[in-house]
C-alpha cells in the first residue's frame, strides 16, 4: 500500500478506534463487577449517578468508547438509569470539551449549560430506565 501523506486523515480514526477499544477492554477486566453492583448497581441512589457522571466526564473518545462501557457496565450490573446517565453525561460534560467551551463561549455560558443539562440527563435517564425496566428490557448479548 502506497502512502500518501495527504491522506492521514484517513488512517488516524481508525486507530484511535483500536486504542479505545483496547481500553475498553482493560476497563472489562481490572474492574470487578462487585464493584460496578456496589457503586451503581440497584442500590446506588443518587450517589451513583454522581459517580457515573465523573467516570463520563473523565472519559476520552467521546461516543466510540461511551457506548462499548456503556454495555461492560449493563454486564457488571449497572442499573440502566445508571447508564443512560453515563451515555448522555459523556456527550455532554467531557473535561475537554467544557475547558474548549468555556474559553469560546465563556465560563459563565458552560455552567448555566451544565447546571441545566446534567439534571435533565438525570431525569430522562431514570424515566427511560424505569420506563424500560418495568417492561423487562434486556439487552442483547454481543456476539
Amino acid at each position: 500500500m502506497k502512502w500518501f501523506p495527504g491522506k492521514l486523515w484517513l488512517r488516524i480514526p481508525r486507530y484511535t478506534v483500536i486504542s479505545l477499544l483496547v481500553v475498553v477492554g482493560l476497563f472489562e477486566v481490572w474492574v470487578k463487577k462487585e464493584n460496578v453492583e456496589k457503586h451503581l448497581g440497584k442500590n446506588s441512589g443518587m450517589l451513583g449517578y454522581i459517580w457515573i457522571i465523573l467516570l463520563a466526564g473523565t472519559t476520552v473518545g467521546g461516543l466510540y468508547v461511551a457506548f462499548p462501557v456503556a454495555y461492560s457496565l449493563f454486564k457488571k450490573g449497572a442499573k440502566l438509569s445508571v447508564i443512560f446517565t453515563y451515555i448522555g453525561a459523556s456527550a455532554i460534560c467531557r473535561i475537554p470539551m467544557i475547558i474548549f467551551e468555556s474559553s469560546f463561549m465563556g465560563i459563565k455560558f458552560t455552567l448555566i449549560r451544565l447546571i441545566i443539562s446534567i439534571p435533565l440527563v438525570i431525569l430522562s435517564s431514570i424515566w427511560l430506565g424505569n420506563y424500560l425496566e418495568k417492561k423487562n428490557y434486556r439487552i442483547m448479548e454481543g456476539r
